[in-house]
């Protein structure tokens, strides 16, 4: 019987008669079902996030980092990497034109795989032609897959410059043939999904546009972007918010109350959007945990508590003014009033109902009804007493550990000043985490009281 025949330089395909002969089979188990049980997210997120770029642009560096990225949030992603394919896949394939043509259509049918698996599939490949990579997409549009290319946009000068893998400097002394860059070119995408600038942004700031743009198009949930989301009211609204404000009903809140606001507005309690309606608190108390698909930790509830007269005067309302001796400080959005269980709620957080505890006796004193919805807040809570410089918001915090090059922050709360004995467990913490092959672990020292 007659081999396959071979077209070039090594790839090979079924002669006409005989892919006459080959029916595609259908699976049984619908892409529907494949997300519901991929991965801690329900859902099918399964598509293609192809890299392309010169060598050395760090197309590897971030297909890997977005792969350890999103199956730390619980989805299912896998690299197809060019140099790994090469060593085994596309083993016999070399660098002609007609080479790199095979060696991106056989890629492209792999990933076209896993993406209908329900996997998120990220390739890094040079990829240098314009229409393998335009029909690697058709490989996967015409199955309903999506395929988003993102440009690793880092001049050759950049790439040349850092030559990690030392191929430029083999190609410049021509002992490389057919290098991307040098004597074979490369076309850039015309209108990529993503241009990334690797010689503008770090690892962490880049993979973050990326796992952005994966969430405009669906395939990850918000609350899987690594981001605080603070819930002041930006600048330019912020005029027209304080006019809105003066024309809604209020509602009176307390010191303690404004600290709430406080910890939500600067995104503490992140992905909280404001004070706990009833499901949200009900998820803190009995799961100790925030948030829809994968919870955060959060076993304290944030709510705001009501007198009967408030709910009655304040229900059905679709927004109110919260104002902290007499000055307004935010707008709580689609309020909902729920009944305060004050017994259960005390049990449950503490372990104890005793009225002897502080905080128990002002949560059994508080209003018989809890009310939730979404804050806007004018603006950052101050309290002038000399240590407002000091309490920095976490998106403050996150700028200043980059800043000192931080590689890992271990974090002490102290309700009493310092002693020996918590020098002691700080400085053996530092130890330890450099035993552990960090650089540079910083310490976030928070007396009580300041946060």
């Amino acid at each position: 019987m007659a081999g396959p025949i071979r077209y070039g330089d090594g790839h090979i395909n079924a002669p006409e008669k005989d892919r006459a002969n080959i029916h595609p089979m259908q699976h049984h188990v619908s892409r529907s079902t494949r997300g519901k049980i991929m991965g801690e997210r329900a859902g099918f997120r399964g598509c293609t996030i192809w890299f392309t770029g010169y060598s050395g642009a760090g197309k590897s560096t971030l297909a890997f980092a977005l792969e350890d990225y999103l199956c730390s949030k619980g989805i299912p992603a896998y690299v197809l990497d060019g140099d790994n394919i090469r060593h085994g896949l596309n083993s016999n394939l070399g660098f002609s034109p007609e080479d790199r043509e095979e060696n991106i259509r056989r890629v492209a049918e792999v990933a076209r795989l896993f993406a209908d698996s329900g996997v998120v599939c990220i390739t890094s490949f040079i990829s240098p032609y314009l229409k393998d990579r335009e029909s690697a997409r058709k490989v996967h549009e015409k199955d309903g897959l999506k395929f988003l290319e993102i440009f690793v946009d880092a001049p050759l000068a950049v790439c040349e410059e850092r030559d990690v893998k030392g191929l430029y400097k083999k190609a410049r002394a021509g002992l490389i043939k057919g290098f991307t860059g040098i004597d074979q070119i490369y076309e850039p995408p015309a209108n990529p999904d993503l241009n990334m600038k690797t010689a503008e942004f770090g690892i962490d700031e880049s993979i973050q546009q990326i796992v952005t743009k994966l969430e405009e198009h669906g395939i990850v949930p918000d609350h899987a972007i690594d981001s605080i989301k603070e819930l002041f009211i930006p600048a330019e609204h912020l005029d027209s918010a304080k006019a809105e404000a003066a024309s809604l009903k209020t509602l009176s809140i307390d010191k303690v109350d404004l600290q709430w606001v406080q910890v939500l507005s600067e995104g503490w309690a992140t992905p909280l959007t404001g004070f706990m309606r009833e499901a949200e608190y009900l998820q803190s108390l009995h799961f100790n945990s925030a948030g829809n698909g994968r919870a955060t930790s959060q076993s304290v509830p944030i709510v705001l508590a009501a007198s009967t007269a408030d709910k009655e005067r304040l229900h059905g309302e679709k927004a109110i003014t919260l104002v902290h001796s007499g000055k307004p400080v935010a707008i709580l959005r689609n309020p909902e009033f729920y009944e305060h269980r004050k017994e259960e709620r005390c049990a449950r957080t503490f372990g104890t109902t005793h009225a002897g505890h502080p905080y128990i006796k002002m949560i059994m004193d508080s209003g018989d009804w809890l009310v939730g919805g979404d804050l806007e807040v004018f603006e950052r809570i101050r309290w002038n007493d000399g240590l407002d410089q000091y309490r920095l918001k976490p998106n403050e915090l996150r700028k200043k550990f980059t800043e000192l090059g931080a590689d890992a922050v271990f974090a002490f709360q102290l309700r009493n000043p310092i002693h020996n004995g918590h020098a002691l467990l700080m400085s053996d913490t530092r130890r330890q985490l450099l035993e552990q092959g960090y650089k540079n672990p910083t310490l976030l020292l928070h007396p009580l009281g300041m946060s």
